[in-house]
């Protein structure tokens, strides 16, 4: 069984990451979200472990201390990070996982892990981006205008990814995302063992 691909997907809110993700994991039984752990208290209905890994603040700097998170943040008081264990049984198993994540911890997670699978998702133009963001009804306009503020900052960073995905539609976006990441498998780099197999069988035959 060949290691999973370790997938880094950011890109603008607005953009439909989380419904990118969600269909792909629909869609293909071989994809894993990632889990985060997080010191936030659930909310109703969420489980340990589903959602989120749900740990006291002595437990979080515990992970910080022994290196067992990829990459982690804080925010309004609560850290939220990823962890390595997790992650790394699923791609022993096969598994590809995918990390949505925000741009400066994609760029920790390429740090530590540089064979990491860098995605970043946009809408076609930021007209479209700012149609998306006010038509979901549930932000104020200077939320909006917020998000539209960081999005200027995040465009920035965009040349850092290794493949840029238009959501223009959600199905043809999908496919692309699938066919980008089973693409990555056959990466020589990802199949050094195999090459040298063959490298080794080549010779023994030329000796014969």
């Amino acid at each position: 069984m060949s290691k999973g691909v370790l997938v880094v997907v950011s890109g603008f809110s607005g953009a439909g990451k989380g419904t990118v993700m969600k269909r792909l994991l629909e869609k293909y039984d071989n994809y894993a979200l990632s889990i985060s752990v997080t010191t936030r208290n659930p909310r109703p209905g969420e489980e340990d472990g589903r959602e989120y890994f749900f740990r006291s603040r002595e437990e979080f700097e515990k992970l910080i201390h022994d290196d067992a998170l990829i990459e982690y943040a804080q925010y309004v008081e609560n850290y939220y990070g990823t962890p390595r264990s997790y992650v790394e049984q699923q791609l022993l198993a096969g598994k590809d996982v995918i990390l949505e994540i925000e741009i400066q911890g994609a760029m920790k997670v390429k740090e530590k892990i540089p064979e990491a699978l860098m995605v970043f998702v946009t809408p076609p133009s930021v007209e479209e981006l700012q149609r998306r963001l006010s038509g979901r009804g549930t932000e104020t306009p200077e939320v909006i205008a917020e998000r539209l503020s960081r999005a200027s900052e995040e465009a920035e960073g965009m040349a850092e990814y290794d493949y840029l995905l238009v959501n223009d539609d959600i199905e043809e976006c999908v496919e692309t995302l699938h066919e980008i990441i089973q693409s990555e498998h056959r990466r020589m780099t990802r199949n050094e063992e195999f090459v040298r197999t063959i490298k080794a069988e080549a010779r023994a035959l030329t000796k014969n």
